[in-house]
């Protein structure tokens, strides 16, 4: 069992016999089976991502500030909210971009040539 073992781990068969095969067999399982069961750590946005082009610019180290169209934040520019709901609605909206170990530090509303409301965002890791 031993010796099987080891010429399994070292590929000392020849193509084409029984033991290539079950080798081959069991890669290829392991390539289209894991990612059934295995979390990458990769999902897609819940919402399809935005609708917008999204602008990020780097500052340095580790932080960054980043631009988005006030259509794809889950917030309303007319109603009052509290720091924290803004907050959590900017960090929702450039997750697809930044990734989810971000954190807002600073914000504000400009309008555009356009007439369209946007979002600066600075944030860090």
């Amino acid at each position: 069992m031993k010796k099987l073992l080891k010429s399994y781990f070292y590929w000392t068969y020849p193509r084409g016999c029984f033991h290539y095969d079950i080798m081959v067999t069991l890669i290829l399982l392991f390539i289209f089976v894991t990612p059934q069961f295995w979390n990458f750590g990769d999902r897609p946005s819940p919402s399809g991502g935005p609708l917008h082009p999204i602008q990020v610019i780097g500052t340095g180290g580790r932080g960054f500030i980043v631009t988005v169209q006030a259509a794809d934040v889950d917030l309303d520019l007319k109603t009052t909210a509290s720091n924290m709901a803004i907050k959590k609605a900017l960090r929702k909206a450039i997750e697809p971009v930044t990734g989810d170990a971000v954190a807002v530090e600073y914000w504000e509303t400009k309008q555009d040539a356009q007439g369209n409301w946007t979002w600066k965002v600075w944030a860090r890791r």
